[in-house]
Order: structure tokens, then C-alpha cells, then sequence
């Protein structure tokens, strides 16, 4: 490594650091505030009129009104949920099958799963009302 890039190295020392929160848009704030709080049992840590935030222990989950979005990402465009998934966000879980289970009890229709993937985990995955999937795995 040159000395020029050693020194870049140890300026960065901290990049890249952890993911905190993740920002997902979406058009129906209320409905979709509902279904995080039904299905992943938590409450808002945080919200006012155009977000609510949920903590998953590292990372904070920030949804965000997709008329708010603009501002945030501009010169960028929100895409709209009905144009298909450019993300998954997984979590693992100790029992795929009883976590889906409990998913159905909440009223969660899974996109597929559970299989066991050819890389060696069992996977199952749903979407939230914005059309995020979530994959849980284990």
C-alpha cells in the first residue's frame, strides 16, 4: 500500500461503519406504521405527520411518506411501490417455520418459502403494505 493510501486508511479508520437506519417510503404511512407494529410487535420509537421509526436493535427503520421522500433524495426520483423490488431486508430468526407461522397469525401472506436454499439456509419471505420485502432466515 502506497503511503499516500496508508494515510487515507487511517483517516477512514471508521468507514465503513455500521448501517443505523434504513429508509423505506412509503404512500400510506398509517397502514403501513400498522402493520410494523402488528408484525414485528414493536412500538414507534419515534413519529410525527410524515414518519414513523421502529428499532430492530442496531438499525432504526424510518418510514417515510413518499411525498416527503422527494426533498430527501432530490435530484433522485421516489419510485412508486407497483414498480417492482430494487431491496430485501432480512432477519434472522431461530425457527423459519414457526416464525411463519406466526406470521400467518397475523394476517402475513408470504411471497414464498419457507425452502432451504442451495446455500445452505431456510428462507421465507413477505412484503409490508409499500411493497418492501422482508426476508427471514435462518
Amino acid at each position: 500500500m502506497s503511503e499516500r493510501a496508508t494515510e487515507a486508511a487511517g483517516r477512514d479508520a471508521a468507514w465503513p461503519g455500521a448501517i443505523v437506519a434504513l429508509t423505506l417510503f412509503t404512500d400510506d404511512l398509517d397502514v403501513t406504521k400498522a402493520f410494523y407494529q402488528e408484525v414485528f410487535g414493536l412500538p414507534a420509537k419515534y413519529e410525527d405527520d410524515d414518519s414513523a421509526v421502529f428499532d430492530f436493535g442496531n438499525t432504526v427503520v424510518n418510514l417515510l411518506r413518499e411525498s416527503s421522500a422527494t426533498e430527501l433524495i432530490a435530484p433522485a426520483t421516489v419510485a412508486t411501490g407497483d414498480t417492482g423490488s430494487r431491496l430485501q431486508l432480512t432477519l434472522e430468526v431461530a425457527d423459519v417455520d414457526a416464525t411463519c407461522a406466526g406470521l400467518a397469525g397475523r394476517g402475513v401472506t408470504l411471497l414464498n418459502g419457507p425452502m432451504d436454499r442451495p446455500w445452505g439456509i431456510r428462507t421465507a419471505t413477505f412484503a409490508d403494505p409499500a411493497g418492501h420485502i422482508w426476508e427471514i432466515a435462518h
